[in-house]
């Protein structure tokens, strides 16, 4: 069953339940601007917050985070750097977690989004090196055998 085409939304309460938060974290990470929801704001007395799909699941990356040890300054910095920085949608994103670091992996690179993107470093897959070691093998298996001088 697929969420992400609910147009309607979810309130803050079932918002808060399915992330795993109170309600007063929800609106306290609203308020500060941590993040609002996408469907519709409130705006005064009466009107009712409604969250996405997407924010669903950005606010339970938040609250990981924050259960992880991160410092709520630097999950701010997290997420004002995956929403510059990451395009497909954010459940196609890999977060690597590291005492306060944070690193974003985004195909061979490990980049940390705490430090803007500074400290990338390269990711050797050692599926691509058994993937081309088992390419140039392909060619030896169909090569006659060699005769042995005695």
């Amino acid at each position: 069953m697929s969420f992400e085409s609910t147009t309607d939304g979810f309130s803050g309460r079932q918002t808060a339940e399915v992330v795993g938060i109170s309600y007063r974290q929800l609106d306290y990470w609203a308020r500060t601007d941590l993040i609002r929801p996408s469907l519709a704001d409130a705006s005064g007395s009466g009107s009712r917050r409604r969250y996405s799909y997407q924010d669903l699941l950005e606010l339970r990356v938040i609250k990981t985070l924050l259960d992880a040890g991160i410092k709520l300054e630097s999950v701010r910095e997290v997420f004002n750097y995956l929403r510059a920085h990451v395009t497909s949608d954010i459940g196609s994103a890999h977060l690597v977690i590291s005492g306060q670091t944070v690193v974003l992996a985004q195909g061979d690179e490990l980049i940390d989004v705490v430090k803007q993107g500074q400290g990338v470093l390269n990711v050797l897959s050692l599926a691509g090196v058994k993937n081309d070691v088992d390419a140039q093998l392909i060619p030896l298996r169909f090569e006659p055998p060699q005769a042995v001088a005695l």
